[in-house]
C-alpha cells in the first residue's frame, strides 16, 4: 500500500527523513546481514525487536557515557542475550554537501571511544550515502574508521529507474519541494522501497559489496601475534604545599612503596599491526579482558577451519 502522508511545512526535511530511513532499512540492514550471516555473528539494530534492550541501541564507554548506535554485530548475542561487540557502524543518507565535515566529526567521535573500551571492536564503521565531502570522507579515514561510501547520483539514478524523483535544485521554492515530496510518498509502497534496493545493489555491483565484506572479515581476522601484560605499582602521593617544598624533596627525592596502588596494563599487537592496551584495576578484570579476546580469536580460527575445509 501506498504512503499517505500529509505533507506540512517542511517537505525538504521530511523527503529526506524518509529516504534515510528506507536507506538504512532496505540497503544497509540487509548489506549487514550479509555480512553477520558469512562471520556468524548477531546483528542488533532498531528493526529487530530485542527485549533484553530499549528501543535503543546503547553501549557505555569506558569514561562511563551511554551512547546509541545504528548497528553493533556481537559475538555469541541473541535475542535474549547481549553478546561481546566486534563490530559499530553508523550510517546515514545526505542530499546536501552542507556541513558534511562536521557530520564525519560527530560520527567517527562516536565509534572511537568503542575501540578503547573493547578489546573486542576491532571494526568500527560509516555507511554514507549521498552528497558527502572528500575532506569529510579523508577525516573518518584518518580516523582509521572504514566507510563505504554510496554517491549521491547512484542514490538518485536507482529512485529515477523506479519512476521516483528525490533531488531538487537548492534554490527550489518550498512549493517546488512539497509537490516532488507529495508525489513520492504517494508512490513509494513497500514493494517500491524493495525495488529501488535492488537497483541500487545492481548499479553498485556485486565485486563492490563483496569487498565491503572481505574488509570486515580481514578486520575481525587479524589475530593477536603478541599479548603483553604488565603490573604496574604506584606509590601513595606526597603532598606538597609550596613550590619551594617540592624543590626541596626533588633534591634527593624518596617515595614510600609499603601500600603500592597497583594496576593492570593488557597490550596487544595484532597480524594488521594495529594494537590495543588498556588498563584495569584486578587480575580478575584483566582475566574477564583476556576471555573477550579469547573469544574472538577461537571463533575466527574455527570460522577459517570451516571456509578452508568447504572450500
Amino acid at each position: 500500500m501506498a504512503n499517505n502522508i500529509k505533507i506540512t511545512s517542511s517537505a525538504g526535511h521530511k523527503l529526506g527523513q524518509l529516504i534515510g530511513d528506507w536507506f538504512e532499512e532496505f540497503f544497509v540492514l540487509p548489506l549487514l546481514k550479509e555480512v553477520s550471516d558469512s562471520l556468524h555473528l548477531f546483528l542488533d539494530c532498531r528493526f529487530i525487536d530485542r527485549p533484553i534492550r530499549g528501543d535503543k541501541i546503547v553501549w557505555t564507554d569506558t569514561d562511563g557515557n551511554s551512547v546509541d548506535y545504528d548497528f553493533v554485530l556481537e559475538l555469541n548475542g541473541s535475542i535474549s542475550h547481549i553478546g561481546v561487540p566486534v563490530a559499530f557502524i553508523e550510517s546515514f543518507w545526505r542530499r546536501g554537501s552542507r556541513h558534511s565535515k562536521d557530520k564525519a566529526r560527530d560520527d567517527s567521535g562516536k565509534l572511537l571511544p568503542m575501540r578503547s573500551t573493547y578489546p573486542t571492536a576491532r571494526f568500527l564503521g560509516i555507511i554514507a550515502a549521498g552528497d558527502f565531502t572528500e575532506p569529510a570522507r579523508e577525516l573518518v579515514r584518518s580516523r582509521d574508521i572504514d566507510l563505504f561510501y554510496v554517491p549521491k547520483n547512484k542514490i538518485v539514478e536507482a529512485f529515477a529507474q523506479n519512476g521516483l524523483k528525490i533531488d531538487y535544485p537548492d534554490k527550489a521554492t518550498e512549493s517546488e519541494k512539497r509537490k516532488i515530496a507529495s508525489t513520492f510518498y504517494s508512490a513509494f509502497s513497500l514493494e517500491k522501497k524493495k525495488s529501488v534496493s535492488d537497483t541500487l545493489m545492481d548499479l553498485i555491483g556485486v565485486a563492490t559489496v563483496k569487498s565491503y565484506t572481505d574488509r570486515v572479515r580481514a578486520k575481525l581476522s587479524a589475530l593477536p601475534q603478541e599479548i603483553r601484560l604488565v603490573l604496574r605499582q604506584e606509590s601513595q602521593p606526597i603532598i606538597f604545599r609550596s613550590v619551594e617544598e617540592v624543590s626541596l624533596f626533588l633534591q634527593s627525592p624518596s617515595f614510600t612503596m609499603d601500600t603500592p596502588q597497583e594496576s593492570y596494563l593488557y597490550q596487544i599487537t595484532y597480524s594488521d599491526g594495529s594494537e590495543f592496551e588498556k588498563s584495569v584495576l584486578s587480575i580478575h578484570d584483566l582475566s574477564a579482558l583476556h576471555r573477550q579476546i579469547r573469544l574472538l580469536s577461537e571463533h575466527m580460527n574455527n570460522l577459517q577451519r570451516n571456509t578452508t575445509c568447504v572450500d
